[in-house]
């Protein structure tokens, strides 16, 4: 099993914050965003791991990170130990296409894919520890949800489509058909490579991950769990930086 942290982006919902860095170095309490999403993969049992960025910051990344093993400053304190290679994405093209470039790093295994700004209470170790078949997928409930991709449920409960920003990116549904929002971790089995050669850009140009999932939904083959604990999307909005900071060193993290 191999790691992939989607770490790309531009980022302008944080203004300034990222005019000349990447948001997933900004720090979140008193780590770099991009510990948390290497540490997670750490927990779960990852100990190779592919870091995909653009081409502006990717020497920064080298710079922090180096070969992974990453201890405190000015402490013995190891903070993870994990075999990095790197990767750069040179135009924006969506999470898909990120993680089609992961193909010959993955080398048949399979993948956990973890988006860089996308933070959790717990790992989700249990969940991904049992594992087996086809993709699986994390959700949480959401008051926005046509701001997510989220699940449509069949009669019976289960999963039946992924719509994507429903009314506005899929125009197939006026609303949001749940609230179940599709969080930043994703797993794939090896032939994710296959349906992703497959894809075609959506109306915004980028490969979508929504189409990956959506078509593993299709085959029946797409296990959708809930987040335990609570879960942020870091790329919001400059001020979530400081609230999900402290809701780290108040609950700790990737338990």
């Amino acid at each position: 099993m191999k790691g992939l942290i989607c770490a790309g982006g531009t980022a302008t919902r944080l203004e300034e914050l990222t005019r000349v860095t990447n948001k997933h170095l900004l720090p979140v309490g008193r780590w770099p965003m991009i510990y948390y999403p290497l540490q997670l993969l750490q927990r779960v049992g990852v100990r190779e791991v592919l870091i995909v960025t653009g081409q502006q910051h990717a020497g920064d990344f080298i710079d922090l990170l180096g070969d992974g093993r990453v201890r405190s400053r000015g402490g013995e304190e190891l903070l993870f130990d994990l075999d990095l290679t790197y990767k750069v994405q040179v135009e924006p093209g969506g999470i898909a296409q990120v993680v089609g470039m992961a193909q010959d790093f993955a080398g048949g295994d399979r993948v956990v894919v973890c988006l860089g700004d996308n933070i959790f209470e717990h790992a989700q170790a249990e969940s991904i520890e049992s594992w087996e078949n086809g993709a699986l997928v994390f959700v949480k409930e959401v008051a926005d949800p046509q701001a997510f991709g989220v699940v449509a449920y069949d009669g019976d409960g289960r999963v039946a489509d992924i719509v994507e920003k429903a009314g506005v990116v899929d125009r197939r549904y006026e609303a949001p058909p749940s609230n179940d929002a599709v969080v930043g971790l994703y797993c794939y089995p090896p032939d994710v490579f296959d349906i992703i050669e497959g894809l075609k850009p959506s109306s915004r140009g980028e490969l979508e991950i929504t189409d990956v999932n959506r078509e593993y939904a299709r085959q029946g083959r797409l296990e959708v769990r809930r987040v335990e604990g609570w879960w942020h999307d870091g790329g919001k909005h400059w001020a979530d930086l400081a609230e999900v900071g402290r809701r780290v060193e108040e609950t700790g993290v990737n338990k």
